[in-house]
């Protein structure tokens, strides 16, 4: 070891500690100091480069991001390069470039689209950023070499870009649709609410009523993905809809969708809830409603639903090409037709992009009375009859039914045209019919799982003029044959009788 002893106090040491050294010589070898001259000398050639950027918040898709890139130096600049990092760091596309030498800088980026703007020369602008645009980001810069001028010393910094994307589309359909309606036992029913295009994925919630839905998470297995399942425990009766109009409006609090363990799948696992006693509610008595020129019957369940059903939740993340992810959340309950008719539910989704969160919303309704429309409106023997259900009756919200309710055709005191039962669709087409068909009665059934309805039409069938010319024209044909067949025979017998 070569040893360096303290300056003295006065004295003075130069910033490169050769005063130092040449004090202690005798105390080192002249290869140890030619060595630590060398160094020294070395460094003043090369000088220093230290590059650092600032970290950068996460942004939006659609603002502008800067990307600075900070350096000092005491050497010559001799460029400064920007890369996007790809693949985990195995590759990296060079996207700026800015030449010192010649004051020049261009875009290697979008085949002549170019999309980033050069501030100062370490300094890149990205307008308009796209989900595409995540990712790490590198600054490269570098100086010449002080030494022999040819070679280029650089140093680099690197910052990461997060980007963040809202949904873009969210959507409530309900699973296993159409439906029929069973009015002799209870049966369970999926909300199924759709959140594409957030980035990272964002977080979804029901309510009903404008109120949040205290609900029990379980994961969903390979089988169940096709239908929701959800058990139904021992709870308060129901509430009558007379005395509560409120539709069981809850403010209750809710399982956090993200990253929250499972609770116990339904029907596995008891769970303890805290519920009010009300008095329970009486079955509707059937009702007749009255559209012209049909007949109009109601049906409802006979079956009293005497538990408060449990919320059950799950949901899905599908990772997209794009890096954004679909979420589907599923709301799973046992129905009941008295209590959730004309309930309001609503699918709210939170993302931090978002300042508030979206919505949307759907009204769960029966079947009212389908309107029928028939045409031709006087139909004729051989026409093609078509009876079309072109709504429902007004009152229904927005005119409009939810779930998506099945349609059933049978015709009354016997079977259709084609020899079938029943028919499913929104339209019956008749072709071709005959004479005997009119006055026949047609029934459409309108169901979804929270009522029936059943909606009767008469056909009226009217002569065809053009198939009775047609008819009359051959009767007439054939008369005439017949009359000169009898003439013919008597010339034949009259022509006998004179010869014998």
């Amino acid at each position: 070891m070569v040893g360096i002893t303290q300056p003295r106090p006065g004295e003075h040491v130069n910033a490169n500690g050769v005063w130092d050294l040449l004090q202690n010589k005798g105390k080192m070898t002249v290869f140890s100091l030619c060595l630590l001259l060398c160094a020294d000398l070395l460094d003043l050639a090369v000088g220093y480069l230290t590059v650092t950027i600032e970290p950068l918040p996460p942004v939006v898709v659609g603002e502008t991001v800067t990307l600075k890139c900070n350096f000092k130096t005491d050497g010559r600049l001799r460029e400064i390069v920007w890369y996007r990092v790809t693949d985990g760091g195995t590759i990296k596309q060079k996207i700026f470039t800015y030449d010192a030498m010649f004051n020049t800088n261009y875009s290697h980026m979008e085949d002549y689209r170019r999309r980033e703007d050069l501030v100062y020369q370490s300094t890149v602008r990205l307008p308009e950023v796209r989900i595409s645009d995540n990712g790490p980001y590198e600054c490269h810069v570098g100086i010449y070499d002080r030494a022999t001028r040819e070679k280029v010393v650089l140093a680099s910094g690197n910052v990461f870009l997060t980007v963040m994307s809202p949904p873009n589309n969210i959507s409530v359909v309900a699973e296993n649709t159409p439906a029929p309606f069973s009015r002799y036992q209870a049966q369970n029913f999926t909300l199924v609410c759709t959140a594409k295009g957030g980035k990272p994925a964002p977080s979804v919630y029901f309510k009903r009523d404008g109120e949040l839905i205290e609900v029990i998470a379980y994961t969903q297995s390979s089988s169940e993905q096709g239908g929701g399942s959800a058990g139904v425990r021992g709870a308060r009766p129901l509430i009558s809809r007379d005395l509560d109009d409120t539709k069981l409006q809850r403010s209750l609090s809710l399982l956090d969708p993200e990253g929250r363990a499972p609770l116990p799948r339904p029907y596995t696992e008891s769970t303890q809830h805290v519920h009010t006693q009300g008095q329970q509610a009486n079955e509707p008595s059937p009702a007749t409603e009255v559209i012209p020129e049909t007949v109009v019957s109601r049906e409802f369940p006979r079956w009293v639903h005497s538990t408060d059903p449990l919320y059950y939740f799950s949901h899905t993340h599908i990772p997209q090409s794009d890096g954004s992810v679909v979420v589907q959340a599923r709301l799973t309950w046992t129905l009941n037709p008295q209590l959730d008719n004309d309930a309001l539910f609503s699918c709210e989704v939170k993302h931090p992009a978002l300042s508030m969160p979206m919505q949307t919303e759907v009204t769960l309704a029966a079947p009212k009375g389908p309107k029928l429309s028939m045409s031709p409106t006087r139909a004729k023997v051989g026409d093609t009859v078509r009876i079309t259900v072109q709504g429902f009756q007004v009152g229904s919200p927005g005119n409009e039914v939810f779930p998506e309710p099945l349609f059933t055709w049978t015709r009354v005191g016997g079977r259709l045209l084609d020899g079938s039962t029943e028919r499913d669709g929104k339209e019956l087409i008749l072709e071709r019919v005959p004479a005997e068909l009119n006055g026949s009665m047609y029934r459409c059934t309108a169901q979804n799982p929270l009522g029936s309805t059943d909606t009767h039409t008469r056909l009226i069938v009217f002569e065809n003029p053009s198939m009775m010319k047609n008819t009359q024209n051959q009767n007439n044909g054939g008369s005439r044959m017949d009359v000169l067949g009898l003439t013919w025979m008597a010339l034949v017998l009259t022509v006998t009788v004179e010869l014998t």
